[in-house]
């Protein structure tokens, strides 16, 4: 498998390390088992020795595996140690686990994975948005224009802003099941963004195509709108670099 980053698992980028003990925990083993630091089937330590090795609460660890195990991390057993899961039981598309994976360093498939599951919900998305948006969301949409323009896509408020917009547009749709996704789906254009902006120092302007998508809004052009999503992860996905690797 390629790799965007080297053997070297210092983070590069991501979110701040929890304070809290079970936080902290919950983040470093996260981090250690995305990055292979902790390849799958490897067992993780007792909760009486990472609590003397450690100096926190057995209680501490335990609510922090329990996390891991609800993030399809690992998994215990009756009388059997904890083992780290294989990466087909992981929840790929969890708020954690996708910042974990990036703050590693990911790997160009799961980047490539994650643009082809942009360009299969976020054109329909898109088309369905068009014509179901309201006047109300198509105003925020166009606040949100405003704030990326204004801040651009190196800056927090400007990417905060672009969030907002691919948010609007998931909620314009109006069905249910699809807005389940919303929240992971706009850490992945965030974190993508992060790594086009941050890691590979893109600086082509966004905005060109943030604003095709809105003006298909403006029409209620559902085709249009379809057509102009999926040229905007196509611009995307080449910012990574990784188009053509």
């Amino acid at each position: 498998m390629d790799s965007a980053a080297s053997s070297d698992t210092t983070p590069r980028f991501g979110p701040d390390r929890p304070s809290g003990i079970r936080g902290g925990i919950v983040h470093d083993l996260g981090v250690a088992i995305v990055s292979g630091q902790l390849p799958p089937g490897t067992a993780l330590q007792s909760e009486e020795r990472f609590s003397v090795e450690s100096n926190v609460s057995r209680g501490a660890y335990r609510e922090a595996i329990r996390v891991l195990a609800a993030k399809g991390l690992v998994h215990s057993r009756l009388k059997s140690s904890t083992r780290v899961n294989d990466r087909s039981r992981w929840s790929l598309l969890d708020l954690d686990v996708l910042g974990w994976m990036f703050e590693s360093g990911p790997d160009t498939d799961f980047i490539r994975s994650i643009f082809e599951l942009r360009s299969i919900v976020e054109p329909s998305a898109a088309a369905l948005a068009a014509v179901r948006r309201d006047s109300r969301q198509l105003a925020r949409m166009g606040h949100a224009l405003e704030e990326m323009g204004e801040h651009g896509l190196l800056s927090v408020a400007g990417r905060a802003a672009d969030k907002a917009f691919h948010l609007l547009i998931l909620d314009a749709t109006r069905n249910e099941p699809l807005m389940t996704l919303s929240s992971s789906i706009a850490a992945a254009i965030e974190w993508t963004t992060r790594f086009a902006r941050d890691e590979q120092q893109q600086s082509r302007d966004p905005m060109p195509d943030h604003r095709a998508v809105y003006d298909a809004f403006i029409n209620a052009d559902a085709p249009r709108a379809r057509e102009a999503m999926a040229m905007l992860i196509e611009n995307a996905f080449a910012d990574t670099g990784l188009m053509t690797e």
